[in-house]
């Protein structure tokens, strides 16, 4: 019993391998076709969000430029139409107004003229929003098309010879499909 240790300590055989993570690669989904019902319900319910679903990030400042410009225009066009409003009902009540020189007719007129500029370009913000959303549906059905290098257009002067004499100067369109 002398020959055999009350414990014995040994050391393990470990190799510890460090295992990198791999980084899973996202797949790339902007080649699939966007869907053009979600591109139109995202551009009604907050105009430009259809374009940035496209991938057309780059339209939305230029869709609320034109937003911010109609706006500015609405405003302008409804200050002059109350001037000349108020203008017409101190005339009216034979009190002095702001247009001294302008008669009863050239005030009517005016109230007119800017009640319907007025009108126009709130009509024309509509038209935005509408654009807007059919923008958004229009791309996303084209999102699906393939584009490629594979179809060209080379627009070259020509010369047709009719005859000896008679020469034409034109411009060809040529389409190629490689």
């Amino acid at each position: 019993m002398y020959l055999l240790p009350n414990s014995a300590f040994a050391q393990q055989d470990t190799t510890i391998v460090e295992v990198k993570k791999q980084k899973k690669e996202k797949p790339d989904y902007s080649s699939l076709p966007k869907n053009p019902r979600k591109a139109s319900l995202l551009s009604a319910a907050l105009p430009g969000a259809g374009q940035v679903y496209n991938g057309k990030a780059w339209k939305v400042p230029i869709l609320y430029a034109g937003f911010m410009a109609d706006i500015y225009f609405i405003n302008f066009n409804n200050r002059r139409y109350q001037v000349f409003r108020e203008a017409l009902f101190a005339f009216d009540e034979g009190e002095p107004n702001g247009f001294p020189t302008l008669n009863r007719d050239a005030l009517v007129r005016n109230v007119d003229y800017w009640r319907r500029n007025r009108d126009l370009t709130i009509l024309l913000l509509g038209v935005i929003y509408a654009l807007n959303i059919i923008d958004a549906n229009v791309d996303a059905h084209l999102s699906g098309f393939d584009i490629t290098d594979e179809l060209s257009l080379s627009i070259e002067p020509s010369i047709d010879n009719f005859t000896a004499q008679n020469q034409q100067m034109g411009i060809s369109f040529k389409l190629n499909f490689k």
